[in-house]
């Protein structure tokens, strides 16, 4: 993954629309119960519909915590990918990256350096060493620099 020193603007780089064509879908498997009531399982199934109804449309991918794997699998069309990578949450859309295009269809993604909503002092939760590091994993497996 090559790591720029421009920013993404002068490189001509720019964030799409929500409604205009992407590349696929990445969700994070839930599994903390001291998140998700009933060791998370209401919530798996949720998500597993949600991936399953996206998947008929898009490629999903799903981040699985190692150990999550086979009850993922399990409640997962064999369509949809999953990527092992440590989580502490499963709110991607703010431990991720932000993904970019340029006229030319080139992708990059913006690592925003997530602290759970505020780091040491006022931070949501602790420990999320590895959610600081999902926006950067996900952006190698999407083969995007940062």
């Amino acid at each position: 993954m090559t790591l720029h020193t421009t920013t993404p603007k002068q490189d001509g780089f720019r964030m799409p629309g929500e409604f205009e064509p992407h590349a696929g879908c990445w969700l994070t498997w839930p599994y903390r119960p001291d998140v998700w009531r009933d060791n998370a399982i209401p919530a798996q199934k949720a998500y597993a519909a949600v991936a399953a109804a996206i998947s008929q449309f898009e490629p999903v991918s799903i981040l699985v915590t190692p150990g999550q794997d086979k009850q993922a699998r399990a409640l997962l069309p064999a369509d949809i990918s999953l990527v092992p990578i440590n989580s502490d949450d499963s709110w991607l859309r703010d431990s991720g990256p932000s993904f970019l295009v340029n006229d030319a269809g080139e992708l990059r993604g913006v690592d925003w350096g997530f602290n759970a909503y505020g780091g040491y002092h006022e931070g949501l939760y602790f420990p999320w060493d590895n959610d600081a590091l999902v926006a950067s994993r996900v952006l190698q497996e999407a083969k995007a620099g940062r």
